[in-house]
């Protein structure tokens, strides 16, 4: 899956940051604009939620079987007002990967939490959260 092929990412404008240390990018473009001049919440959120998504097509890639991964519960921060472009990243630790991993391959299901932060263009910190996705396998 290409999270970008999505049809409401390719409307928002979702694109790979050009950022070594970042996952995915929203440009500067005042149609992210909310009442205050800074970029919405909610496009924070779906950059967010997306970037914990592709996290986890990078981190398997290659699954036995296929699988319906679903957002189960996303947990989030404002910490600052975002101005200008927004690159995201997350991380998780290698023993939460093995035991998501492990419970998948086992019992067909699983659920694992990705932290992910967003900063903007100044490189502040302007939201993190926590997405909790709830992966199936197909039937």
């Amino acid at each position: 899956m290409d999270i970008l092929s999505l049809p409401f990412n390719r409307r928002i404008g979702l694109a790979r940051s050009d950022r070594a240390d970042a996952l995915l990018s929203l440009p500067d473009d005042p149609s992210y604009g909310n009442h205050l001049g800074t970029v919405h919440a909610g496009a924070l959120l779906a950059l967010a939620e997306n970037t914990s998504g592709e996290y986890l097509l990078r981190a398997f890639p290659a699954l036995p079987f296929p699988v319906i991964p679903v957002v189960r519960r996303v947990e989030a921060k404002f910490r600052r007002p975002a101005r200008g472009a927004v690159h995201s990243r997350a991380d998780t630790p290698a023993p939460a990967l093995a035991e998501f991993l492990s419970t998948l391959l086992a019992r067909g299901r699983s659920r694992i939490e990705i932290p992910v932060s967003v900063h903007d263009t100044s490189g502040t910190e302007v939201l993190s959260a926590t997405v909790e996705w709830y992966v199936a396998k197909a039937e």
